[in-house]
């Protein structure tokens, strides 16, 4: 499965090596599957970690050289999608546009705004739900 990992994942990824949201991260870049990032989602992960936590930098830092060797980067397109009006956070519909042009079969989330939108392809979960998907799912 393709997976578009978005960046309270990644956030919540690089400050626990253990929790819910990393092991979700290492499920997502491990083969069968592909993780996936926008550069937006970077470009966002850097800059929150260097406004809210530049003490725990050095975290980021070990994360994104690992990161960056198991995932595929992407733009986001420009252009509106059709039904991107139900997710209620505009700076959201980014994530989902940035899914739709990988074709990417889950958005992995914590974001209510995502998870309440009633989009259904791709799917949008949270880490927990996507580390209970069945193997054979896959």
């Amino acid at each position: 499965m393709r997976i578009l990992i978005d960046t309270n994942i990644l956030f919540s990824a690089v400050l626990s090596s253990s929790g819910i949201p990393r092991k979700a991260f290492n499920k997502a870049v491990s083969l069968p599957n592909t993780g996936i990032v926008s550069f937006q989602s970077l470009e966002e992960l850097i800059t929150s970690f260097s406004n809210k936590l530049p003490t725990k930098k050095h975290l980021l830092e070990s994360f994104l050289v690992a990161m960056l060797t198991s995932i595929e980067l992407v733009t986001v397109p420009k252009d509106k999608l059709d039904n991107e009006d139900s997710i209620r956070d505009i700076d959201d519909r980014t994530i989902y546009r940035a899914a739709v042009k990988a074709k990417a079969d889950i958005i992995l989330t914590g974001d209510n705004d995502l998870l309440e939108s009633g989009i259904t392809s791709p799917q949008i979960m949270t880490a927990r739900e996507f580390l209970n998907l069945n193997d054979c799912e896959n």
